[in-house]
């Protein structure tokens, strides 16, 4: 039976919301400053249950700034209350806080501060704070997260918060604080980690950087050596102007290269990952730094596949559209009819074209399925085994559908000597080289034999060593001097 408390009706108005926090006795919050940052800051502190009390140089004109539930007193009266003081200034007015070294002396400061530009002090604006206030223990937290996101944000607990200091008790508090407001703290070690956290808002997509230069280095090079079979070829041989192209059909052209090279690229990492452990014949050994970062990327490169893929679908529909079309349609139909052609249709192209389209719409349905659960709100809700499933065998699916799609739009141009305009290949010749890599790759790790090996490398099994998972009744009827041979020969 349910107990008188827990029956008791919700709290309706201010005054029931008061009475309640002073009976759970919420420990009392300060912020020092009034801007964006300090607003909203205030106004998660209120809604999660914490008192807060704001120390603005002019209460009276940034009381109405703020939530009704925060109070907005002189910096003297807010440094008094709180047990824990969050420091909402820009580093440069750290000075006009040292009239307060009283009032703050023993207490928690937090320092949100960040710079606007990379700066080369040697001293964080946490150290230097900490520097100005010797009797207070600083903590430097809460700088990765915006204003927007603690006004507005999620409250699921996914943001993180990086917190470091050198009082283990200080962390503790704030990390309460972190965790009540709808956070997860992270433990970044002592204050001298705060030049590197104060960086990381400074820092402009780092995980896209390599992505996106690969990306643009690959649009580039299709881009140019479509211009020179497209545009240049027929200007040189034929005096033909094709420059036309340039904005919308070289473009269109480049775009799927782009989309399928770069979703192969989203597998080569984890096909040589699979490699070295089979070579090594263990997990348990690192993998060199630039295939550690390469796996780390592999989503921002996908979501660029999609994006590419996208584009393309884009441009494909708007070709009808254009007037260089218009024209060429009107001069095929007069030719048709000047040389008496009653029917113009060819039913290997029309097949062709059919499945080439619906391969096409297949691969970008896929492709999409691949984007969506790669947004962080869709693939946690996922399980391990349903992310891991469309992640990677959908992933192999698009990309096979994608080589599938390429091979209908060559058909037989690849034994057409026209093709090779300047002696150089057809463009879809060149994109299919590294996917088709990779589905020989995969085809062969997928082999039983070569398949067991590598699930037991990754189950812990080495190469050489007798494990627990390698229990005497798995080796059959080998001897305990067959089995020594076979370690001594490895």
């Amino acid at each position: 039976m349910a107990s008188p408390d827990m029956m008791k009706p919700l709290l309706r108005n201010s005054v029931e919301v008061e009475q309640a926090l002073s009976e759970l006795k919420c420990p009392t919050v300060g912020i020092l400053g009034s801007g964006d940052f300090a607003r909203s800051l205030a106004t998660r502190l209120v809604s999660s249950g914490f008192r807060v009390v704001v120390g603005s140089r002019n209460p009276k004109r940034s009381a109405s700034l703020f939530p009704p539930g925060a109070e907005v007193a002189t910096q003297q009266e807010a440094a008094g209350q709180a047990d824990v003081v969050f420091v909402a200034v820009f580093r440069e007015h750290y000075s006009t806080l040292c009239d307060l070294k009283e009032a703050l002396a023993g207490k928690v400061l937090v320092d949100v501060s960040n710079d606007t530009e990379p700066s080369l002090r040697l001293q964080s604006n946490a150290e230097h704070l900490g520097s100005l206030f010797p009797e207070c223990t600083v903590v430097k937290g809460f700088n990765v997260i915006s204003a927007w996101a603690l006004q507005s944000g999620p409250r699921d607990g996914n943001r993180q918060v990086l917190i470091c200091s050198d009082s283990r008790e200080a962390k503790s508090s704030v990390s309460h604080l972190a965790r009540s407001m709808g956070f997860i703290p992270v433990d970044m070690g002592p204050l001298s980690s705060a030049k590197e956290i104060e960086s990381i808002p400074l820092r402009l997509f780092p995980s896209w950087k390599t992505p996106v230069l690969c990306s643009l280095g690959l649009f580039c090079f299709f881009y140019g050596y479509n211009f020179i079979r497209g545009v240049i070829h027929p200007f040189v041989t034929k005096g033909q102007n094709s420059f036309y192209k340039i904005p919308v059909e070289i473009v269109n052209v480049s775009l799927p290269c782009v989309a399928y090279v770069m979703l192969s690229l989203v597998y080569v990492p984890g096909i040589l990952a699979a490699f070295l452990q089979l070579r090594h014949g263990t997990k348990y050994r690192r993998f060199p730094g630039w295939l550690d970062r390469w796996l780390q990327q592999r989503k921002q490169i996908g979501l660029l596949s999609f994006l590419s893929a996208a584009l393309h679908a884009v441009y494909s529909l708007c070709l009808p559209m254009r007037k260089s079309a218009r024209y060429h349609l009107l001069n095929d139909a007069f030719k048709q009819v000047k040389a008496g052609q009653e029917s113009a249709w060819v039913e290997e192209e029309v097949w062709r074209m059919e499945i080439y389209l619906s391969f096409g719409i297949l691969a970008l349905a896929v492709l999409s399925l691949l984007a969506i659960t790669s947004l962080p709100s869709v693939g946690n809700s996922l399980n391990w085994r349903e992310f891991s499933f469309i992640q990677s065998n959908l992933g192999y699916t698009a990309l096979l559908i994608a080589t599938l799609h390429t091979l209908t739009f060559g058909w037989k141009k690849a034994f057409n000597p026209a093709q090779y305009k300047f002696y150089l290949p057809p463009t879809y010749a060149l994109a299919l080289v590294v996917p088709c890599a990779v589905l020989l790759c995969r085809t062969y790790l997928l082999l039983p034999c070569v398949n067991a090996r590598l699930t037991k490398i990754r189950r812990g099994w080495e190469r050489g060593r007798l494990t627990r998972f390698q229990l005497p009744e798995e080796m059959g009827h080998c001897n305990v001097n067959s089995a020594q041979e076979d370690v001594s020969n490895v």
